[in-house]
C-alpha cells in the first residue's frame, strides 16, 4: 500500500493528473462544437500543461529556496524537461495565430511564478487574482486554443462554452480556496478569507445554476446534454458542501481534478 500512494503521489505531484484533465476538457470541445480532431492543439496542451504547473509549483523551491532535491523532485523535474520539448515539438504545427496564443500564456506562465518589477511579488501572489488567472488561462487552453487553430468562427455557442468552462474551473477553485484555508496566508485575501467559508459555498451554488442555465441558450440543445450537466453540477455542489479545511490533500489534488474530465 505504502508503493502505491507513493505511485499516486508521484502523479499528483507532476501535474500528470491536470494535464489529463485539460487533455480531456480540449477533446470535449473538439466534440462539442464538432470540430476534427487536432493531434498538436492536444498535445500541446497536454504536455505544455505539465511543464506550465510544474514550474509554477517548483521554480520558487529550487531557484530561490534552493530545497534539497528528492527522488521524486529529481524524477518530477526529469519529466518536464522532456515535456518541454515534446510541447515545443507540437508548438512548431501550431497554426501561427495559435502559436501567439501559446506564447501569451507562456509569458504569463512568467509572470504568475517570476516578479516583472524588482523587489515585488509575483502575480500568483497578487491579493484575489490568482483564482481568476487560472480560471482564465484554462478556458484559452482547453477552449479557444482548439477554436482558434481550427478556424472556426466565434460564435454564440464559442462564447457560452468560454463562459461555462470559466464557471467550472473558478467553483472548482472555490473548493481548492476552501480546503487550502489553513495554510494561504493572509495578505493573499482569498475568496474565502474574503467572504467566509459559507458564504464561498453560496456563491459556488449560484455558479452552477447559471452553469447549468447556460445551456438553454445554446442554439442547439438537447435534453441529454443539460440532464449530463445537470448531474455534473449536482456532485460538484456536493463536493462543495462536504469542503472544509479538514480535508485532506487528496480530496482536492485527486478526486476533484476528476470531474473536469466530465466538463
Amino acid at each position: 500500500m505504502k508503493y502505491f500512494y507513493k505511485l499516486l503521489d508521484f502523479y499528483i505531484e507532476s501535474s500528470l493528473h491536470v494535464a489529463f484533465a485539460v487533455y480531456a476538457l480540449i477533446r470535449i470541445t473538439f466534440l462539442k462544437l464538432n470540430l476534427a480532431y487536432d493531434e498538436p492543439v492536444a498535445y500541446f496542451g497536454f504536455y505544455g500543461t505539465i511543464v506550465g504547473y510544474n514550474f509554477i509549483k517548483y521554480d520558487e523551491l529550487v531557484r530561490v529556496r534552493r530545497v534539497a532535491l528528492s527522488k521524486r523532485f529529481k524524477a518530477i523535474i526529469g519529466l518536464s524537461f522532456i515535456c518541454f520539448w515534446i510541447t515545443l515539438y507540437y508548438f512548431w504545427q501550431l497554426e501561427t495565430i495559435t502559436k501567439l496564443l501559446g506564447i501569451g500564456a507562456l509569458f504569463l506562465t512568467v509572470l504568475y511564478t517570476i516578479p516583472f518589477i524588482p523587489n515585488k511579488s509575483n502575480m500568483r501572489n497578487w491579493s484575489g487574482i490568482k483564482i481568476f488567472l487560472v480560471a482564465v488561462a484554462w478556458v484559452a487552453v482547453t477552449v479557444w486554443l482548439p477554436v482558434i487553430n481550427a478556424h472556426y468562427p466565434i460564435d454564440i455557442l464559442v462564447v457560452l462554452k468560454s463562459l461555462q468552462r470559466f464557471i467550472l474551473v473558478f467553483v472548482l477553485m472555490l473548493i481548492f480556496e476552501i480546503v487550502d484555508l489553513q495554510f494561504d496566508d493572509l495578505y493573499l485575501k482569498t475568496i474565502p478569507q474574503q467572504l467566509g467559508e459559507k458564504k464561498t459555498k453560496f456563491l459556488a451554488y449560484i455558479l452552477l445554476v447559471v452553469f447549468i442555465l447556460l445551456d438553454l441558450l445554446k442554439p442547439e440543445f438537447t435534453l441529454k446534454v443539460f440532464l449530463i450537466n445537470l448531474v455534473f453540477s449536482i456532485i460538484l455542489g456536493l463536493f462543495t458542501y462536504y469542503a472544509s479545511k479538514k480535508r485532506n490533500k487528496y480530496y482536492t489534488s485527486f478526486g476533484l481534478k476528476v470531474y473536469p474530465f466530465f466538463g
